[in-house]
């Protein structure tokens, strides 16, 4: 049995498809028009020749203006004088879109964050966070008086926070353009007037990335771990550094697995003395810790 024709709902007329309309051949109404083509639209103005795309890049956290802005691009196909005259246009470009300081110091702050995050080797959303908190900080004037070197690192170190990736602030000034004072002074800002939603640390986030550094076997991480909730269940965690008390426990962990692993390694590799972990482990050791 041949399947039923379409019929036009007005007056159940014989419908016909004509270009991009589907219209009724009795009255004339237009029931169907302008069909969407779901296929790929976009082009890239880098390479038009061999590429088609027709969208600019997507809308980025990381960049100033969030990727909104029109860019000149490059084309090696056109002759010297053209592409000379692009370049001219390309400079003006640049020096023309950034017009403010708060442009300026925003570009500048988000290279710094860019450096942090690659010399870290922290994930994309340490990075958009990072900047979404420095964009809240202009808008709020909390620079005013603050070093920008400062508040970008307290803003890398507090999306860290926020994301539950363990970064200490020894590490992160000690990579960034700032001294303890002005990383200080930007953190207390960022965390008392945009009420950052960040928990105390835990010494067991460490405690993943020192042993693979050391290279310890995992029932020494395992084993570190239990350590870590006797510190906290006893109390032997408060008031310490989360850093030195992972160290310290690892360290205790590597003792019993006979690893040989030293205070000195361990306390390079948490930012903190030999002396931090030496005091933890002795808590530890006075201890009766069950396995």
């Amino acid at each position: 049995m041949a399947p039923e024709c379409p019929r036009c709902p007005e007056c159940d007329g014989q419908l016909k498809s004509e270009a991009e309309e589907t219209v009724c051949g009795d009255c004339g109404l237009v029931v169907d028009a302008d069909r969407i083509d779901h296929g790929p639209e976009w082009r890239s103005f880098d390479d038009s020749r061999t590429n088609p795309e027709r969208t600019g890049a997507p809308l980025t956290e990381a960049r100033h203006d969030r990727g909104l802005s029109t860019e000149i691009g490059y084309d090696r196909n056109l002759s010297e004088h053209r592409r000379r005259k692009f370049i001219r246009l390309r400079r003006q470009h640049n020096r023309a879109r950034v017009g403010r300081k708060r442009d300026r110091n925003k570009i500048y702050a988000f290279k710094q964050i860019r450096r942090l995050i690659g010399e870290k080797s922290l994930p994309d959303p340490v990075h958009d966070q990072a900047c979404r908190l420095f964009r809240s900080a202009q808008k709020e004037s909390l620079l005013q008086g603050r070093s920008l070197e400062g508040f970008t690192a307290a803003c890398v170190y507090a999306a860290c926070r926020i994301n539950a990736v363990s970064r200490t602030i020894e590490e992160t000034v000690a990579a960034a353009k700032a001294d303890r004072g002005e990383f200080r002074a930007a953190y207390d800002a960022l965390n008392r007037e945009l009420g950052l939603p960040v928990a105390p640390t835990s010494p067991a986030e460490y405690l993943p990335r020192y042993a693979t550094e050391l290279g310890v076997a995992t029932a020494v991480e395992r084993r570190a771990r239990e350590l870590v909730d006797h510190t906290q269940e006893e109390g032997i965690a408060n008031g310490r550094n989360p850093s030195g008390v992972a160290a310290a426990c690892l360290y205790t962990a590597a003792k019993e697995h006979d690893a040989e692993v030293t205070q000195r390694e361990i306390a390079e590799i948490a930012s903190v003395t030999p002396v931090t972990i030496r005091n933890t482990f002795q808590e530890l050791a006075n201890e009766p810790v069950t396995q």
